[in-house]
């Protein structure tokens, strides 16, 4: 729980006080769109975070796989106050150095060839498959485009086209040209492939479906198959990828490049950012004109990636997520045996997953209490996301703090 106030006394605390300002303007003015917890963060600093109420809390959560350098890095600060003091923003009409450079560092990470710029993750995604489209439709092929159960790709229609069930519901008619086949199932992803399919697009670890990795097997037979179809495989790395998983990209782990890549997230360090990234066989079927953004590649953002990929190399910290993720994922692993509670623990990295035997929510709530922020991911999946940078000591507690919480809430059982 926040170091400075015993739970119970916080609970007290704001059920006299109230809601605090910052709460009551966003039910009022805010959409009801989130199930957001009683705390205001105002403040962050490496891998935690403070509230109105000065409570400190570790962020294993880090924006939900955003904050990879933690909160407030002195660099990327640096960085964005430097270039929003030079030029923030010109539109594509024109070139800008940030950019220019940003695209060239990519490339050279990626192993890939061309890179364009947007918002998001969502959008990143959307231009992806707006890429494949314009391929594969060149070719003469107006199928679907493929893929996996259990999926999250956005928040747009044709992302939540493409995942699952729950995030369409309200919505339809869904987009037309989609077709999900079941996660790490060769025999249905050949099955569902014929003369006329766009493109197969999948997560290297499904986030939202609860940390559930790509298996070897399935991604190479996937890169066969869009190779023998001539289609382009895509690949969602917009939580994977910038270091996350102890690569630069998930895809790294398994030796299969992909021909699309969608990028995200922690790519911008909190500032917004997304980025799809291509080989130049599918990156040349786009024509003038033929997508395009306002925002995406502004100089600011581009400044604050750029930086960002500058402190990933020089300070090792694809390295730092491997030895930090071996450590929490062993501590939680060695935790889990005979312990019932704990069905299973995996992922990659700094990107775990520890599935329960019962639903995760209240977890999540207990260990706020305790002072972590963390989150339930496919209903019994607590999903550890922290900054790369946490220290061990921090590691150690986040593990003490989730296992009082999972005992706290059997013990309500």
């Amino acid at each position: 729980m926040p170091s400075n106030i015993p739970g119970k006394m916080m609970k007290v605390a704001k059920t006299l006080i109230g809601k605090q300002p910052a709460q009551k303007k966003a039910e009022k003015y805010h959409f009801d769109l989130y199930k957001r917890y009683p705390i205001t963060l105002v403040k962050g600093k490496g891998a935690k975070v403070w509230d109105d109420e000065r409570n400190e809390y570790i962020d294993a959560l880090a924006g939900i796989a955003v904050n990879s350098l933690g909160h407030s890095h002195p660099r990327i600060v640096k960085a964005i106050q430097k270039q929003a003091a030079k030029l923030m923003h010109i539109s594509n009409f024109y070139y800008n150095e940030p950019q220019s450079n940003l695209a060239e560092k990519l490339v050279k990470v990626s192993g890939l060839d061309r890179a364009f710029f947007c918002n998001s993750g969502a959008e990143a995604v959307e231009g992806a498959i707006k890429l494949a489209r314009k391929y594969s439709g060149k070719n003469g092929r107006h199928g679907n485009i493929i893929s996996m159960d259990n999926s999250f790709h956005g928040r747009t229609l044709g992302t939540i086209a493409m995942g699952k069930d729950k995030y369409q519901k309200g919505f339809a008619p869904m987009p037309a040209g989609f077709q999900r086949v079941e996660f790490n199932n060769i025999k249905a992803l050949v099955e569902a492939v014929d003369d006329q399919t766009v493109g197969i697009i999948m997560e290297p670890i499904q986030g939202e479906g609860g940390i559930v990795p790509v298996s070897r097997d399935f991604l190479h037979k996937a890169r066969e198959i869009c190779d023998d179809h001539d289609i382009p495989l895509i690949l969602d790395e917009v939580q994977t990828g910038i270091a996350r998983t102890g690569r630069m990209f998930a895809y790294q782990h398994y030796g299969v490049k992909p021909d699309i890549v969608a990028s995200a997230k922690a790519l911008g360090s909190g500032f917004p950012i997304g980025a799809v990234i291509a080989q130049e066989k599918f990156a040349a079927a786009f024509d003038y004109g033929n997508h395009g953004t306002t925002y995406g590649g502004n100089p600011l953002a581009c400044a604050a990636a750029l930086e960002t990929l500058k402190v990933i190399e020089e300070d090792k910290i694809c390295e730092m997520a491997r030895v930090r993720g071996n450590y929490l994922t062993t501590r939680l692993k060695d935790l889990s045996t005979n312990w019932p509670a704990i069905r299973e623990v995996r992922g990659m990295g700094l990107m775990i997953g520890v599935e329960l035997d019962f639903p995760g929510a209240e977890v999540v709530v207990e260990m706020m209490k305790r002072g972590v922020l963390s989150n339930c991911a496919s209903e019994t999946v607590i999903r550890l996301v922290p900054p790369l940078i946490m220290t061990k000591e921090e590691i150690d507690k986040v593990v003490d703090v989730l296992v009082e919480s999972i005992k706290e809430v059997e013990g309500k059982k």
